[in-house]
Parts: structure tokens; sequence; C-alpha cells
């Protein structure tokens, strides 16, 4: 963390007094803290103390003398290395998860392009209420990162869930985020994402459900923690990610060849594409009628790009997904073998609240010496870093053995 430029956010809970204390730590640790309050923080705290605390100023209003030319919300948040909230109110987190700016804090929160972190500290009610969960869900589908709260004795005399946890969890959870930002430095990664479709004539095509959100969140992710990011989508009605080399293919075929040509300048295949497995043995040069026979298709088989990398492995790190409906363990660890992959990201397709077209997933990981792990219901932003968490080391072994 020395070295790092943090900007706290401080909001109007009872809880604002710890942030004197977590400022303290990070001080320590060598960061240098630029702390924003909101006006309902000022009268739990004096912007004073943390002043003195960090050594620089302390910023509450949008329309404070700055005593600079600096746009602050725009000068700080291009110099941050992470913005942190500590505490986050309801009120915070329901702004912020609504895109609404209408004080300083608020307006940094859009105009940040590095991590931000909420710790959420309030009323055990007001944490299980309903809607404070839908916007905390909302952020952490955009890729904001959440803390859940301690259980304890909270401020309105109860005992719940709520409290704003030890300053030395906080300060952890910003190091372990800080230490992803490049954890991926000088890696290429490959991604697939999105369905592919196999036409059977100018008008209709086989195709699946896959949304290519799954694809789209691993591009992302790995882009922040600082790796070069090829991404190989079928059609998927999302915006392209910026600043990442995206290849748009059709078919399987398509993908199957657009995979290959980079094959020899990748680090890491992740295969999130669910591309079609048949297509038409023929492609009709014209719109095929009702009465014009459609009810026998001769279907042949499409590559199996992820069997194929396989095949040409070497020493590069290789992962698959397994959509399945039945049978998930079993068919899953056929393909893990089959496919030679590192691990298998699997699912339940047949869920209507994971899998295509949603933002959340519940995926199990097999690996190949065996291990099943269980990953409890999440966004696929948080699967994404939880599938990259799990590259690293595989990265390192292969460095180290030079294999």
């Amino acid at each position: 963390m020395k070295g790092k430029t943090i900007v706290l956010g401080v909001t109007g809970s009872i809880a604002a007094y710890k942030s004197a204390e977590l400022l303290s730590l990070l001080i320590k640790k060598g960061a240098s803290v630029h702390t924003v309050m909101t006006n309902a923080a000022t009268k739990f705290i004096a912007p004073l103390t943390l002043r003195t605390i960090s050594g620089n100023p302390v910023w509450y209003d949008m329309f404070q003398d700055f005593e600079t030319p600096d746009v602050i919300h725009i000068s700080l948040a291009r110099k941050a290395d992470i913005l942190v909230i500590a505490p986050a109110s309801a009120n915070c987190l329901g702004k912020a998860a609504s895109g609404i700016a209408d004080d300083l804090l608020t307006t940094m929160i859009m105009a940040m392009q590095v991590p931000v972190l909420f710790v959420p500290a309030m009323n055990e009610a007001m944490y299980e209420n309903p809607i404070l969960k839908k916007n905390i869900g909302s952020l952490k589908a955009f890729g904001y990162n959440v803390m859940e709260p301690d259980f304890g004795y909270l401020a309105c005399g109860r005992e719940g869930k709520g409290r704003l946890p030890n300053p030395k969890a906080i300060v952890c959870e910003i190091d372990r985020i800080l230490s992803r930002r490049a954890s991926l430095k000088g890696v290429t990664i490959l991604v697939t994402a999105g369905p592919t479709q196999e036409p059977l004539d100018p008008v209709r095509y086989i195709t699946n459900r896959s949304s290519g959100k799954m694809g789209y969140e691993l591009a992302k992710a790995a882009q922040k923690r600082g790796a070069d990011v090829i991404l190989v989508t079928g059609p998927a009605a999302l915006a392209p990610p910026p600043a990442i080399k995206v290849i748009n293919v059709r078919t399987t075929n398509e993908m199957f060849h657009a995979v290959m040509e980079h094959l020899d300048a990748t680090d890491v295949i992740i295969g999130a594409a669910a591309p079609a497995d048949w297509r038409p043995s023929q492609v009709a040069p014209e719109k095929i009628k009702k009465n014009g026979g459609l009810d026998n298709i001769e279907l042949v088989k499409c590559e199996d790009i992820m069997k194929e990398i396989g095949i040409h492995k070497g020493n590069r790190i290789t992962i698959g997904f397994a959509a399945e409906t039945c049978n998930l363990i079993e068919n899953s660890r056929y393909k893990l073998i089959s496919k030679n992959l590192d691990f298998i990201v699997a699912n339940d397709v047949s869920r209507n609240d994971a899998g295509f077209e949603s933002d959340y997933n519940e995926v199990k990981i097999l690996h190949r010496h065996g291990l099943t792990e269980n990953l409890p219901y999440m966004t696929k932003r948080e699967v994404a870093d939880e599938i990259l968490d799990r590259v690293l080391p595989l990265l390192r072994t292969s460095q180290s053995t030079g294999l």
C-alpha cells in the first residue's frame, strides 16, 4: 500500500468516528489519503480531526473554496488508486446504485475509473431492508466492491448485522483489491463469449440463449488486473468493452479460426462462449418457405474449440465452461478431462434466476486434480474475479517450472 493514493469517503453514520482509526492505519502503511465527507458525516466527526491525521485538506462541499484551479472531484478521481467509502450509509448506497450525483462524494463515485469499495454500516433493520439489498446487488453487478458488515452490538442498543467491520479488516480488504489491479500485468488472456449462429437460410439460424454477459465480465475483470485481453465474441447485445481488442464473429467456424489465429500470442484461454455444437450441412441460398422442406434438416458437428485448444495446449492455462441441465458434475468432469482443461466452471442453466441471460450465477469449479468447489450465488462480475483468482496460482506454477 506504500505510495498508493486513497480517497476515503465518510458518510452520515454513527460509525463515522471509526474512520479516524481507519485513516490512521492507512497513513501508517504509507498511503496518501484524501478525505471526502458528506455534510451529514460532518455532524458525527469534525473535518479538522481527519485533516490533522491525514495532513491533507478534507473536502465536504461541492462549492467549497478549494483554493485550487482543479475541479476537485475530477482531479482526485484521476490521482486515486482506490475510493473507499467507510462507513457507507444506506442513503449513499441507494444514491450510488441509482446514479445520483448530488453532492461531492456521489459525484466523485461517478467519476472514478479505479476500484471503489463500499463498507456499509447501519442498523440491522435497515441493512436487511429488501430495497437496500437490491441496491447492494446493483452495485455489485456494476462492478463495485461491497464489504459485508459485522454482526455485533449496534449504536441503537441492539445486536445484529450492520456493524462497521474492524478497521484492520477494512485495510486488509483494501490491500486485497489493490493487489488484484496489477496481478495479471504482462499476461495475455483470450476470452470467448456469447452464442454463435449457424444459418439455415438468409433469414433463419440455429443458436442458443447465451447472452455473452459472463465472457464480457471476464474480459473486463482481466483488463482491470492489467492483462492484455482479446475478446472473441459471437452476436451479443452488449456494448464492446473499451480498450479491449474485440473480434466479432458469427458462426462457430469463425470463432474457431479467430481463436486459433491468436493461439500463439496467449497465455490464458477462457472458453466462456456457448458455441453451437451442430450446424446445417447446407445453407439454402434463399429463404425456405413453410412448405419448402424444413421438416428434415441434416446437421453436422461444429468444431469443438476448447478440445482443439487442449490438443495444442502447450504451457497455456485453459479454462472451460459447462452449461448443463442434468448430471452437472458427471458431464462437467468428462468435459474437463476430454478437453485437457486446468479447471472447468459448471453451472445449471435450467434455473431461472441464474445462468443464461442473467446478471447472476451459482457455479461449481471442478479442478483437474479432483477438487470441486461450490461457489455461492453471486453476480457474474464476482464470478469473474473468483475465476481469475484461481488462474493466478496456475500462472505462478507454470512460470516457476518453466513449462
